[in-house]
């Protein structure tokens, strides 16, 4: 079920994220369902545009979960702290707060957030000891006109934050349900059958436990909307369990018949 609504865009910027797919290809999600599911969450496109009234959002990257969740719990505290970012944007405080690692609340959610409309190209990348490690880009805007954190925190009253693996969440639809699934594009025997996802490796036998995840919930009743990368090993992950394959302009959507 999705909420009423008012245009919500995302307020982080993210490798492979789908404002794309959500231009392009709305008329292939559902509108009507029961709780909205999003293991793959990053800068959360999809969610933001069905809006729907509960969910469950997850991801392995505990800095992303907890932007989320400082917005969630705090929104006001977010945009003052950001304004304080703003204020003192420089070389010297991007490295300052690019160095400081907060565990929770309120200073985490903004530093995610600062760093990420700060650094290069919004990149998300950590070093062997998981620290962030991307160097400041050109853009000094720390706060958007697009920004309506007040919209979503009440969206995200009726979401359940988790960092977990993908297959985690994915176990818990049940039928009705509606999963959209946006893993990374790893095809078998590409660079060795892996690529980096945030601080880990997303490899080959994680497509294809995601596959085998995503037939069970499919058996159970669940809604299924996956992006993946069109290749013939992907596609032959998904072809013999009443999956509709349909190419896109740039990747390809997996949708079930029924």
């Amino acid at each position: 079920m999705v909420s009423e609504k008012n245009s919500i865009t995302p307020f982080l910027k993210w490798a492979g994220g789908k404002r794309w797919f959500v231009q392009r290809h709305a008329d292939l999600l559902p509108s009507t369902f029961n709780r909205y599911i999003e293991p793959f969450l990053g800068g959360g496109s999809v969610f933001f545009h069905l809006q729907p009234k509960q969910s469950l959002l997850g991801d392995t990257n505990p800095d992303l979960i907890a932007a989320y969740r400082g917005i969630k719990e705090n929104w006001k505290g977010v945009v003052k702290s950001l304004q304080y970012h703003s204020r003192q944007h420089s070389d010297e405080h991007y490295y300052e707060v690019r160095e400081r690692r907060p565990k929770e609340g309120v200073p985490r959610a903004s530093r995610m957030i600062y760093l990420n409309r700060t650094c290069f190209n919004g990149i998300f990348r950590v070093n062997l000891r998981g620290e962030f490690n991307v160097p400041r880009g050109t853009k000094d805007a720390v706060l958007l006109d697009t920004d309506c954190f007040e919209q979503m925190s009440k969206l995200l009253e009726g979401a359940d934050i988790r960092i977990a693996d993908f297959e985690v969440l994915i176990d818990e639809a049940r039928a009705g349900d509606l999963i959209f699934a946006d893993p990374p594009y790893t095809v078998r025997h590409n660079f060795n059958g892996f690529v980096k996802y945030n601080e880990k490796l997303f490899s080959w036998q994680d497509q294809e436990r995601l596959a085998k995840a995503l037939i069970r919930a499919k058996n159970r009743g669940v809604h299924i909307l996956a992006t993946n990368a069109n290749h013939l090993s992907i596609r032959e992950l998904y072809d013999d369990y009443g999956f509709d394959l349909i190419t896109t302009s740039r990747y390809s959507s997996i949708l079930p018949l029924n």
